[in-house]
């Protein structure tokens, strides 16, 4: 685990990077479900894989509707892919490649921003006071946390406040984070969550969970990484996807499907993503627009604009044109 200094020294990298760019059930703790006016108290730990020098993960992904399923429901319906920009800064998004040049054109850049990559934070640690009471809580306490660019933007930008002196994640001079529900426009909102005022240490029956359970290597919760194959279908889909088609289960359903379709019969699926909680409410950087703060399950139902047909029948066409150059 690296030091707060050296967190402090990558955060402030990436920065000026992008500046410079300019471009499972169970163990999920759904804090997206707590009444608005109250807090969940959450206390943070380490990931257990020694190469990561943070203690989250950014998962990436992409939203791809269609025009309801083939031969089955009509309604239009999502299905996410993973962005693999997410497992280095060399590999290549073949959506995002296709995406990228549509922001310099003003009547493409909801279409841009419908296709790009939504983010989300992997945390680990325990639920130092629930709001919700649960009541099926599992064995293992030590809980996987899904968090909004939102709040981890409140998390990041305090890591670098110079008078947080030790990790917050330190087992005995730590903070516990609190997240506040709020709601402005319409949506929830969190905007008030903030790291506690006083340092605490773990209490002995977490440490002998952590010692019990062990700790989780942040990586192993995200979509595995696709191989060539994958990545062609993923394209496939995109193009489809773009060109208003229905989701096709004979085509795709070894590789990836929406929430609630199954595999199609006497196949042996090649990758399957399965849907977590997520939270839907911001477009990144480079376009990053906030639109509320709401949560849902990948695969709901969502409304297409009419509007886009049109400008979906241009971008297909320059797409096939440079594949045939």
């Amino acid at each position: 685990m690296a030091s707060l200094a050296d967190i402090r020294a990558r955060l402030a990298a990436q920065d000026t990077k992008t500046s410079n760019n300019n471009q499972t059930g169970g163990l999920v703790y759904p804090h997206w479900k707590i009444d608005e006016g109250t807090q969940a108290t959450l206390r943070f730990l380490p990931d257990a894989n020694p190469e990561n020098p943070f203690f989250w993960a950014e998962r990436a992904m992409i939203r791809l509707p269609f025009a309801g399923v083939k031969g089955g429901d009509p309604k239009e319906t999502v299905v996410q892919v993973p962005c693999v920009e997410m497992y280095g800064d060399s590999e290549v998004c073949p959506i995002l490649s296709e995406v990228r040049p549509w922001f310099k054109d003003k009547s493409l850049e909801d279409m841009g921003r419908k296709y790009w990559k939504k983010r989300t934070y992997v945390f680990q640690g325990f639920v130092q006071q629930d709001p919700t009471n649960e009541t099926d809580a599992p064995a293992n306490p030590i809980r996987k946390f899904m968090i909004s660019p939102q709040i981890f933007t409140i998390i990041k930008s305090s890591l670098m406040d110079p008078d947080m002196e030790d990790l917050p994640t330190d087992y005995n001079n730590g903070l516990d984070f609190r997240i506040t529900k709020t709601s402005k426009g319409g949506y929830a909102d969190y905007s008030t969550s903030t790291w506690a005022r006083k340092e605490t240490a773990l209490a002995e029956q977490q440490l002998a969970a952590i010692e019990s359970f062990g700790l989780n290597d942040l990586s192993s919760w995200l979509p595995p990484k696709p191989n060539e194959v994958e990545l062609k279908i993923i394209y496939e889909m995109f193009e489809a996807s773009v060109d208003g088609q229905q989701y096709d289960v004979e085509r795709w359903g070894n590789y990836y499907r929406p929430w609630g379709v199954d595999k199609p019969s006497g196949n042996t699926p090649v990758a399957d993503v399965t849907p977590v909680a997520d939270v839907s409410n911001v477009g990144d950087s480079p376009f990053e627009t906030q639109t509320g703060a709401t949560e849902e399950v990948s695969g709901t139902p969502t409304t297409a604009s009419a509007s886009t047909g049109s400008k979906a029948e241009d971008i297909l066409a320059q797409i096939r044109a440079r594949q045939n150059a």
